[in-house]
């Protein structure tokens, strides 16, 4: 069965962008895009742990008699077969609707409920950062403008999250056919101790056969290390929630990264349970 991913499209010069990532996206990984366009400026995603209510900013309910035409354009041209349009068939409330979770991906830009003048490029917005933790899938957050990547880079700390996200990119290199480069700072846990982890998981393998350079960073604070992220590379990274006061944190690593890198992202949640 083919993978999915759900996007909620946004009928403005910014959501032109985001979904033109999307769409990008499933061109390299096989995947149909299914385009959700809000008539309703709230909706509910009820996953196994949580309920998110997602509220829309007032943008993305314009303009909706062209709205799909514009959605089927954009996907058409990136040389994609029309897209599914998402039909809620169930609503908590007339305008509330339901919006199923079985997708393999989702995309989300780095706040759904902002306007695009109060985004800025450290900001992730707490109902994605909810998506996040909660969802069984990876989140796509795009790049404000679209940009084709040409690699992917996985940022490897040897946690079980970080296993995950490095099957999920070696996974994504196989069916792209994209080279994958993986990052690793050391810090308590050292070279051989990585290279540990990988035999021990059996992934040195897979690690020989797709990864093209596995760079691990023993000198310099992280921050200016990632300077040697490609410009033109989609980054996976695992992100885990710790606390809640007014959003939720996800970890040093994840944090900077989110901060400095205008990269394209692939977050890989604590609830992620994908296979390679």
């Amino acid at each position: 069965m083919q993978m999915q991913m759900l996007h909620i499209f946004r009928n403005t010069p910014l959501g032109r962008e985001t979904l033109l990532q999307s769409a990008y996206f499933c061109k390299q990984n096989d995947i149909l895009p299914v385009i959700y366009i809000p008539k309703f400026v709230k909706f509910l995603m009820y996953f196994e742990n949580d309920v998110v209510q997602v509220d829309l900013d007032g943008s993305y309910l314009r303009e909706p008699d062209t709205a799909e035409k514009h959605a089927r354009e954009i996907v058409t041209e990136m040389g994609l077969e029309d897209p599914r349009f998402l039909e809620p068939k169930h609503f908590t409330a007339s305008t509330l609707p339901d919006i199923p979770v079985n997708f393999d991906f989702m995309s989300c830009p780095r706040s759904i409920t902002d306007l695009s003048s109060k985004i800025g490029l450290g900001y992730i917005g707490p109902r994605v950062r909810r998506i996040v933790q909660s969802a069984r899938f990876p989140v796509l957050i795009p790049s404000s403008v679209y940009k084709p990547w040409k690699s992917l880079a996985v940022m490897f700390g040897g946690s079980a999250n970080a296993l995950r996200t490095l099957r999920l990119g070696i996974k994504l290199s196989r069916i792209s056919g994209l080279p994958l480069d993986v990052f690793t700072q050391e810090g308590k846990r050292k070279k051989k101790d990585y290279e540990q982890i990988i035999q021990d998981e059996g992934l040195a393998p897979e690690m020989d056969k797709y990864v093209r350079n596995w760079r691990i960073f023993e000198k310099e604070p992280f921050k200016v290390n990632l300077y040697e992220i490609p410009h033109d590379a989609l980054i996976l990274i695992g992100a885990f929630g710790h606390g809640l006061v007014k959003e939720l944190l996800f970890g040093n690593t994840m944090e900077i990264v989110q901060t400095v890198c205008p990269n394209s992202m692939l977050i890989v949640g604590p609830n992620y349970r994908g296979s390679i």
